[in-house]
């Protein structure tokens, strides 16, 4: 019998009136992580025979902690959380375009990086600080010893490279930021800003179909590469 694929959880962000950001022509941070998980579903389906479960199957709120838990709960080999960036100002807008792609650190790796985790963890609330700042930093600590924060890295690095690769968007490279939808979770986990929402031309780029059914096969491929690195390592057959 052939051997079932990976699970994967893909997490598209945002949802129901946490709209995230948006385009100059009012796109939704929201609708394009959705568009784009389906895609990449049947992305990962297709190469590398994934089980694929998504955090949100339509414009539904969704609480970051339970987003969390319930990916833990699929017992997933990766997981995958579907953004889109933005700019505070104007004259940002007008310029900053590219894709970022991220793993968790307890230190962001730059301001920038920590503005981006700041803003996709506002909707959070009170809830970020969670059962106390100990049990966090319980969390971040063993996160540095553990393999599946180093297999985090391998995982980014990987699908960056493909992202770029394909989309020829701006390569604003592999970050490390306190994302609370990384932390606690039970598997190699990525968070892909596939790019800036609000610039006038990667926005419009953004919603186009073409467009992000080559970011869905790029993230597919990344996985692909990514499986075959780790089975080498661990001795398995793919």
């Amino acid at each position: 019998p052939v051997a079932a694929g990976p699970v994967v959880v893909v997490d598209p962000g945002h949802g129901g009136n946490q709209e995230g950001a948006a385009s100059p022509t009012g796109l939704k941070e929201k609708a394009v992580a959705l568009e784009l998980a389906w895609k990449v579903k049947t992305a990962l389906e297709k190469t590398v025979r994934a089980r694929v479960r998504m955090t949100r199957e339509k414009d539904a709120l969704l609480q970051l902690n339970d987003r969390v838990k319930w990916a833990n709960e699929q017992r997933p080999d990766l997981f995958i959380s579907i953004h889109a960036n933005s700019m505070p100002t104007r004259k940002l807008r007008l310029k900053t375009e590219g894709i970022e792609t991220y793993f968790l650190s307890a230190a962001a790796s730059g301001e920038a990086a920590r503005s981006v985790a700041a803003r996709e963890n506002a909707e959070l609330g009170a809830a970020a600080r969670g059962p106390g700042g100990g049990t966090l930093s319980f969390i971040l600590a063993d996160l540095q010893r553990s393999e599946t924060h180093a297999d985090s890295s391998r995982l980014a690095y990987l699908m960056h490279e493909k992202l770029i690769g394909a989309s020829g968007a701006v390569d604003r490279g592999v970050q490390q930021a306190p994302f609370y939808v990384l932390m606690g979770l039970e598997a190699p986990a990525v968070l892909i800003e596939v790019g800036f929402i609000s610039h006038p031309e990667e926005g419009q780029r953004l919603s186009g179909a073409e467009y992000q059914a080559r970011l869905a096969q790029a993230i597919a491929d990344g996985v692909e590469a990514f499986l075959a690195q780790i089975n080498a390592r661990d001795g398995k057959s793919p």
